[in-house]
């Protein structure tokens, strides 16, 4: 009964708290002021573009860019024509550290001739005076009280008394044995220091003939974008001209004004890279580096060295057989086999000691007469021979012990150079293939990339003004430009990069590259003798080959005629004027950039 009262009186309660909260709730709201309604342009949170006729026409306000001036060149106006041949040459005769090799020869050829002269006894010409003041002792232990004095001159010293010349006029001592090994070791290791000599060779011939190739990079980039640059500025004219006449956007021509800026900044990078390979190679070739050499190379060219297709079995033996690494590691195994060989016969060889002396001898004392008198001819000769068994023969084990810890490494450094070798030859030939397979892939994208860049570039000129110039927009012809100017960039690299994978083949077989290199090159250049007659030769832009000379690159373009219009004006342009583009054509048969379009009157026709 209670307990229904009390929940009766709780329900009761709520009820009345819930109805005074609603009536104070919509109190506070009606005595609020009305809020203003929301500005869409004071939201500070994003919002959705606005429709087309309310967005602020900002084209008006946009400035283009201006192209950039074009720097001057930080490179040396005085240059030193060098071909390969002749730093190889160069680098032969002048290099330091081929010297210091020579120089270890002819230090080796001096042991071996000490190791010769071994055998040869010493001649010791001389004399000798003798006095003594005093007692003496005789054998039987007599004590005399004697001055004395005697003189020898002749061949030996240190005649005194009865006793024999103790330094003999003509001496030899030694073990014939261990002399003989060591003699052959010494003709062995002549033998060594000639290989390596070769091995050190080949190798700062290949730094050479790398740096020489990093030089002949750097002048083929400079003159790759150089020819970018002036492709690159008449893009950027073509696109400016564009945005003024209102048919082109002005982000487009800015954004090609800062791409013929970026290919500036590229032509200085090229010429700072020049500058340092110059000094490289001048550095290899013993030269002042303040000098800049300049290749008389006229194009960038693979060169091959070592015949292609060839297995790589094949390559490896022939390496095994030629490198002379391994040719100095086989002397040097020849020398510890004799090395050892002596230390074997050391114990059971005589040592050996031979004299003989011969001169006027003559003196005398205060017990005969004369006191100082009685010269008269002396010879002398003592042979001595004796075996010696190094502290109780373990001197002599040890000394085994050592030279065949000395052999074996030996042969276990033979193990580690034919390893080396083998690696060399293979790494060099992957190198050698995929660099060859790069040259034919950036070539078809230089092709490729020449025909689309034209293609573009005719198709706005031959549009301007007429219906349809949207269908190739500027930025088209943009991109187009720099697929093009990347792959002539990566065209030349890969060129270089195959020549060096060649040189390092080359090399890495155990033959120098002077020996296939060694040709003269006339200073002012050498062009393909495969182009047609009527090629333009190298030093105008052209797709292929990339030109080297980046003199030859600041020429002049020869610009052909622009295409005639039928009558009519503003007509199509007849099939002869428009340039054929269903056929790729040879390097050096057509500039790569045609006159730029004058904007002055706009063309007007139908399309």
């Amino acid at each position: 009964m209670r307990t229904s009262k009390r929940a009766g009186r709780l329900a009761v309660g709520i009820g009345v708290t819930v109805l005074w909260l609603a009536a104070s709730d919509g109190w506070s709201q009606s005595t609020q002021p009305t809020a203003p309604p929301r500005d869409p342009g004071a939201m500070s949170s994003p919002s959705a573009l606005p429709p087309p006729d309310r967005r602020p026409d900002r084209s008006a306000n946009v400035e283009i860019i201006a192209p950039p001036a074009t720097p001057p060149s930080i490179l040396a106006s005085e240059v030193r024509p060098v071909d390969l041949a002749t730093v190889l040459r160069l680098g032969n005769v002048e290099n330091p550290e081929i010297n210091i090799a020579r120089q270890r020869i002819l230090e080796s050829v001096a042991n071996r001739q000490l190791a010769a002269a071994y055998f040869l006894p010493s001649i010791n010409p001389g004399m000798n005076y003798d006095t003594h003041s005093g007692t003496l002792q005789q054998s039987n232990g007599n004590i005399l009280s004697v001055n004395r004095s005697a003189l020898f001159v002749g061949a030996g010293a240190n005649a005194v008394a009865a006793g024999t010349v103790a330094i003999p006029g003509v001496y030899w001592a030694g073990n014939v044995g261990p002399g003989l090994y060591a003699y052959f070791a010494t003709k062995q290791i002549v033998r060594q220091r000639e290989f390596e000599t070769v091995a050190l060779r080949n190798q700062m011939l290949l730094q050479i003939a790398m740096a020489y190739s990093e030089l002949l990079r750097a002048e083929g980039l400079r003159a790759a974008d150089i020819q970018a640059r002036d492709e690159s500025r008449v893009v950027a004219k073509l696109t400016a001209d564009y945005a003024r006449t209102g048919q082109g956007r002005v982000a487009d021509a800015n954004r090609a004004a800062t791409v013929l800026a970026r290919w500036e900044a590229a032509i200085q990078q090229a010429e700072s890279a020049i500058i340092a390979s110059s000094s490289k190679l001048c550095r290899l070739i013993n030269l002042d580096p303040s000098i800049r050499l300049h290749p008389t190379d006229a194009v960038v060219v693979p060169q091959s060295l070592v015949p292609d297709p060839q297995p790589l079995s094949e390559l490896i033996a022939l390496g095994m057989l030629r490198r002379p690494e391994l040719e100095a590691q086989r002397s040097a195994i020849q020398a510890a086999l004799l090395y050892l060989g002596g230390a074997k016969i050391l114990p059971f060889s005589p040592n050996t000691l031979i004299g003989f002396s011969a001169g006027g001898f003559g003196g005398g004392s205060n017990l005969v007469r004369p006191i100082f008198g009685g010269f008269g001819g002396r010879e002398d000769l003592d042979v001595v021979v004796y075996w010696t068994i190094q502290n109780l023969g373990l001197g002599n084990l040890a000394l085994i012990n050592q030279a065949k810890a000395r052999l074996g490494m030996r042969q276990y450094e033979q193990v580690e150079i034919l390893n080396m070798v083998r690696a060399e030859i293979a790494e060099a030939y992957a190198r050698t293939h995929a660099r060859y397979a790069q040259i034919g892939v950036y070539e078809e994208a230089v092709r490729s990339g020449y025909l689309a860049f034209h293609e573009d570039l005719d198709r706005i000129r031959l549009m301007v003004g007429r219906e349809g110039t949207s269908r190739v927009l500027p930025i088209e012809l943009l991109n187009s430009f720099n697929l093009l100017a990347d792959a002539r960039l990566d065209y030349v690299n890969a060129i270089i990069d195959y020549n060096e994978s060649q040189f390092s083949m080359y090399v890495a077989l155990g033959q120098p590259p002077a020996d296939a290199l060694a040709r003269p090159v006339p200073t002012e250049g050498v062009a393909p003798g495969n182009l047609p007659p009527t090629a333009v030769p190298p030093g105008s832009i052209s797709p292929l080959p990339i030109p080297a000379t980046p003199e030859s690159s600041q020429q002049p373009m020869r610009m052909p005629q622009p295409p005639t219009a039928t009558e009519g004006g503003g007509g199509a342009p007849t099939a002869s004027a428009m340039p054929r583009r269903d056929a790729v054509q040879p390097a050096g048969y057509r500039p790569t950039v045609p006159p730029p379009v004058k904007f002055t009157v706009p063309r007007s026709g139908a399309g």
